[in-house]
């Protein structure tokens, strides 16, 4: 329900920012702009830049070539989205990789992690290219994290316990040794002179655990949606904050652009704005008409970091170039619901109501309270045994008519998720994407399935428990 508010509170802002441009386009500035580094400074400044030259080239070439194998693997697929209630495939192809067992949630569509190479793990890889582009994945997001603490650092965007006046890292060290040396990044590394809670904040807000690779060749895209404020021409992706993220962490981006397949530079006459064969990130202060926006151009290389709340006060979109494109975008993912370790112990807990008799081996539930109902019932949406309970006579009637209230509520949502999954799996779009990547609607069964503690279609359990309620005046 939240996020549904959310999404038409989102649509209604949209639409008063169309409405009050009428025909007109906000101004927006390029680095070819006289005034854009003072507008960056005082506008975009926790957005940070740094060109290709200030990466090793032995990490260049590692995750390009990574890129590149990944791509010959065929490991970038495009991701069927929900947006507005329609189900779209998106324009990108992509694959998420990270820690074991993490997840990343976006546009209502959950993305689980081919394992990158830690200690601690055996993980079973198809091909040894494969495993060297994921090692080189994560000697990318080694990199990223020092540079992210060091810009935190720089900015000042933490307090010490002694001082705000925090000694900062040379930004010139060579990293190169220790990052080909090193599979991790030690707490020494990247917390010079930090205290220890400081420490503990800069790492849950910079250790990236999840990296979604992004692919895209605009040329061989039948329509690319135009930007629609700032008039910035052809997104790959359209204006938005990133999801399920760590509140306040730190979004690093490597962007690879494949410039020698295609004009690095317009022929075109210059017109006023970015050059259209170039890919940019494009930012503005989100539902703001008085702030010109940024484009950024993105050349073979470069990374950016978007600094603490700078995603949830800005919206960013991403401006195709000419050329096909390759990108390595990396969160601190929030992964307090969406790893399997939860499940798990999401379903123990679930399991703690359960008693079983020792005579008949008969199963049944410790307790009926309100609080515990809610709590399974939300955790495992499918059991019988409340309906049962709830159907005896010697129930308080106060007490059943609350139970039963409290189980509508959650298999009422449990159908309807069920249906929009159902209609998901059949759609249009769906329907689109080659065999081996379509949704399955799973699991699903027919009311046949005696095994089966309720029918996959819920509607008639609903009426029955509705019927039941009697509510006390």
């Amino acid at each position: 329900m939240k996020r549904r508010a959310g999404e038409r509170e989102k649509e209604l802002k949209k639409k008063k920012l169309l409405e009050e441009l009428g025909e007109n386009r906000l101004p927006y500035m390029t680095p070819a702009d006289a005034d854009f580094h003072q507008l960056w400074k005082t506008k975009y400044s926790k957005l940070i830049f740094r060109k290709s030259d200030t990466v090793p080239e032995e990490l260049h070439q590692m995750v390009q070539e990574g890129f590149l194998t990944l791509r010959k693997h065929d490991c970038f697929f495009q991701d069927l989205v929900r947006i507005k209630g329609k189900d779209f495939v998106t324009p990108v192809s992509r694959i998420l990789i990270g820690n074991p067992g993490c997840t990343y949630k976006y546009l209502n569509t959950r993305l689980f992690t081919v394992p990158w190479p830690i200690e601690g793990y055996d993980i079973k890889y198809c091909s040894p290219q494969i495993h060297d582009a994921c090692k080189a994945l994560i000697r990318l997001n080694d990199y990223l994290h020092i540079e992210a603490v060091k810009a935190l650092q720089g900015q000042n965007l933490f307090e010490t316990k002694e001082s705000k006046d925090t000694t900062v890292i040379d930004r010139e060290q060579n990293f190169a040794t220790s990052l080909m040396e090193k599979g991790s990044v030690s707490k020494d590394q990247s917390s010079c002179c930090v205290p220890e809670d400081d420490y503990v904040s800069l790492k849950n807000r910079t250790s990236y655990n999840v990296t979604l690779l992004n692919y895209m060749d605009p040329l061989q895209m039948l329509y690319l949606k135009q930007e629609p404020y700032f008039g910035m021409g052809n997104m790959a992706v359209s204006w938005h904050h990133d999801e399920n993220l760590v509140e306040r962490s730190t979004v690093a981006v490597y962007s690879y652009s494949c410039e020698g397949s295609a004009m690095e530079e317009s022929n075109e006459q210059k017109l006023r704005g970015r050059d259209p064969a170039v890919w940019h990130v494009g930012l503005k202060v989100a539902w703001d008409i008085e702030t010109p926006g940024l484009a950024m151009p993105l050349h073979q290389g470069d990374f950016y970091l978007m600094l603490d709340d700078l995603n949830m006060t800005h919206q960013h979109c991403v401006l195709a170039g000419f050329s096909p494109r390759f990108s390595s975008t990396h969160r601190v993912a929030d992964s307090s619901r969406g790893t399997l370790e939860y499940i798990f112990g999401q379903c123990e807990l679930a399991l703690q109501n359960l008693q079983t008799d020792s005579d008949s081996m008969a199963l049944s539930l410790k307790s009926l309270e309100t609080a515990v109902v809610k709590q399974v019932e939300e955790i495992h949406n499918e059991t019988s045994l409340v309906l049962s309970e709830v159907g005896k006579e010697e129930q308080i009637e106060k007490q059943r008519n609350e139970t039963i209230s409290c189980f509508l509520l959650v298999l009422t949502e449990r159908q309807k998720l069920r249906k929009e999954w159902t209609a998901r799996c059949r759609s249009e779009a769906a329907e689109s994407l080659p065999e081996d990547q379509r949704p399955e609607c799973h699991p699903f069964w027919t009311d046949d399935e005696c095994s089966m503690p309720l029918p996959y279609d819920l509607e008639e359990v609903i009426a029955n428990l509705q019927n039941l309620v009697q509510w006390v005046e």
